[in-house]
């Protein structure tokens, strides 16, 4: 099991850091799983027991100038580690104006993955500074358990509105109630809700949009009899929801939820080369 990789173009560098500060603020620990062609993290707390989870998926080509990796086995070739995603967002904070970063698979007194950091010297040496991020390596008979969540067949699906305007209103709302209603419909009207025994506020988002999906193929057999202006609503734990905008730094040039009535938001943020999944289930 190898893996090696190298980065030198820093807009490339700082554009990786910014998705793994963002998945840093959504998960504490979580799977880093490695293939040829992708990286992908994942968090699979159970969606059954509450917690919330995350798939991101990148392509290495868009980042990497070099990428080399040997899996566990030719036909699984693939490397699944766990590591707290902090860990590495900080290593990648000393890399601001790096030269280059390597990062590769070491063991050293445990698994680690060393990112090597070399920094620019009024020397004609440079200065290369070594952060050892433990990981655990995942056996192969635990893979399934970390497979692409299926995307459950929603009521409505919607474009969100700016990042920025949600995250302000999710804020101002967080001092109100440990919930929040989303609701939405087929007519590209969405509402924001907060409802406690002394005050309730809604906020009101019109004109966003419906995803093509949302009507052309079978993932919405059940779009052509209903109402365009009914609404699908979930109940979400605020903090998860916060949690996902405050730590956003993807940019996505396209996001956008599905809303299961009563059972889960499914988040999809898209910027060119990262896909960023985040699945909210509803509270009862």
């Amino acid at each position: 099991m190898r893996f090696r990789a190298k980065i030198v173009d820093l807009a490339c560098l700082n554009h990786f850091s910014r998705i793994i500060n963002t998945i840093a603020k959504l998960a504490k620990t979580c799977i880093l799983r490695l293939t040829v062609c992708k990286l992908y993290f994942i968090l699979s707390d159970k969606v059954a027991n509450g917690g919330a989870s995350m798939w991101c998926e990148l392509s290495q080509g868009n980042f990497f100038d070099e990428f080399q990796m040997e899996g566990v086995a030719a036909e699984h070739n693939e490397i699944y580690l766990e590591l707290v995603p902090e860990n590495l967002s900080r290593a990648l904070k000393t890399a601001q104006n790096a030269k280059a970063v390597k990062i590769k698979l070491t063991n050293k007194h445990c698994p680690c993955l060393s990112v090597a950091v070399e920094l620019p010297s009024l020397s004609s040496s440079s200065r290369i500074v070594t952060h050892d991020i433990p990981v655990g390596v995942i056996p192969r008979r635990m893979w399934n358990d970390f497979r692409e969540p299926s995307v459950p067949d929603f009521d409505v699906s919607i474009y969100l509105p700016a990042l920025k305007t949600m995250k302000s209103v999710v804020e101002r709302m967080k001092n109100l109630s440990n919930f929040i209603v989303i609701e939405a419909n087929l007519s590209g009207e969405m509402n924001l809700k907060i409802e406690t025994d002394l005050v309730s506020v809604t906020t009101h988002f019109k004109d966003l949009g419906n995803p093509p999906w949302a009507s052309e193929d079978g993932y919405q057999s059940s779009a052509q009899d209903r109402d365009l202006e009914s609404m699908a609503e979930a109940c979400i734990d605020i903090k998860k929801l916060q949690q996902l905008l405050a730590g956003q730094q993807v940019n996505p040039t396209k996001a956008l939820c599905n809303i299961v009535r009563k059972r889960i938001v499914h988040f999809i943020l898209l910027h060119e080369e990262v896909s960023l999944q985040y699945f909210i289930p509803a509270v009862a």
